[in-house]
């Protein structure tokens, strides 16, 4: 399968140039071909890594916590839709035994689901503040521990590519170090921590914040808490780039100041997303999902129902950065953050064959899943 004369998006620059896929791998660049090469002309058109959503609950009416195949099944192939090559499954703060249940159903699932490839799971809590609550449930807050953590992971540590933590309650500066030591990342999220414990909280392995600005103690000019200490060390971030979660003018200061190498683009989707407005559940409480937003009957904020496609549409619409830089906020550093960069998030050689065929107005028209033609 030949990519014949596309604008392709590479992590620094686009180049007019064609791609050659064969069992599912890019193979060469600029190849020559012939009459019985299956061959897709450009047209104009851009050819874009597969996006990665390291944030993502549910999609399709089914969330990550119902722990089934068939809802990270529906999950795959409704983000798939959209651009989402690779994702995370992410859980909430409910029960041990819950997020056990989800944690096996996503082992048993990775590399069978037909649509987005797992490439590991986002445990959200419950090792969070009470006092920065968002959407989780209060009533499943626990103190980080070693002992606690195993019981919700079990056997697959490998797995588990990132966890939310609050690095002020107690336990959290002690689990941070052993969780480094296993390969995940630990973030900071659903935190009240001022710029000190912050910090301190980055010193004992923290790398990476939850939903820049969201349930997070907020920058100002004589308490910077923890965006401050965001802004103030090389931990990466992530956005919710819709509009809702945080103002344009906010993203476009938080990309100048963290760059586009530090920065993820997420969606932090629910079962809402891809589905009619109306009345949904995220960890068990009611969301109400209605022009663009998913809320709780309180009004805060649960998850969105946001798309990959329409957050690097919105990001580039509304900063100045350059295309490639937009697409790999929404590709490589998420491949990066989950450690399958050696094969996914950017288009080289010998790198799997995730792709997408953007309109030029950055519309998902096609989209191929390890060569294997998906949409």
């Amino acid at each position: 399968m030949i990519f014949k004369d596309f604008n392709v998006i590479f992590t620094d620059r686009i180049e007019k140039m064609s791609i050659q896929v064969m069992e599912g791998k890019i193979v060469s660049m600029n190849p020559d071909f012939s009459d019985d090469d299956e061959i897709i002309e450009g047209n104009g058109r851009y050819l874009s890594p597969g996006y990665v959503d390291i944030h993502i609950h549910g999609a399709g009416n089914h969330d990550t916590m119902e722990g089934t195949f068939e809802a990270l099944e529906t999950i795959s192939n409704t983000i798939a839709k959209h651009g989402t090559t690779s994702f995370l499954p992410t859980t909430m703060t409910v029960s041990v035994e819950e997020i056990r249940k989800a944690v096996e159903a996503i082992k048993e699932a990775k590399g069978k689901v037909t649509g987005a490839t797992i490439a590991g799971i986002h445990l959200e809590g419950p090792f969070i503040s009470e006092h920065a609550i968002g959407a989780q449930n209060p009533n499943y807050v626990i103190r980080p521990s070693k002992e606690s953590f195993l019981d919700m992971v079990g056997e697959h540590i490998d797995l588990i590519k990132n966890i939310t933590m609050a690095p002020e309650v107690e336990g959290a500066l002690a689990l941070a170090p052993y969780l480094r030591q296993h390969g995940v990342n630990v973030s900071m999220g659903h935190t009240v921590a001022n710029y000190e414990q912050a910090l301190d909280g980055i010193h004992h392995g923290f790398n990476h914040s939850t939903h820049l600005f969201n349930a997070m103690s907020p920058f100002t000019h004589r308490t910077p808490g923890v965006v401050g200490a965001i802004f103030d060390t090389d931990v990466t971030t992530e956005t919710i780039s819709d509009g809702i979660h945080v103002s344009y003018p906010s993203l476009r200061t938080a990309y100048k100041v963290k760059g586009s190498d530090k920065t993820l683009l997420i969606t932090d989707a629910m079962m809402a997303c891809g589905m009619p407005d109306g009345t949904y559940s995220l960890g068990g409480q009611k969301v109400i999902s209605k022009e663009g937003a998913a809320r709780l009957e309180s009004g805060a904020l649960a998850g969105s129902i946001l798309t990959m496609d329409k957050a690097v549409q919105n990001v580039y619409k509304n900063t100045a950065l350059p295309l490639y830089e937009v697409i790999k906020m929404a590709s490589y550093n998420g491949a990066k953050f989950s450690r399958i960069d050696n094969v996914k998030g950017k288009i080289a050689l010998n790198y799997d064959a995730d792709l997408l065929i953007l309109s030029e107005d950055l519309e998902v028209q096609h989209v191929f899943i390890e060569g294997r033609k998906f949409l």
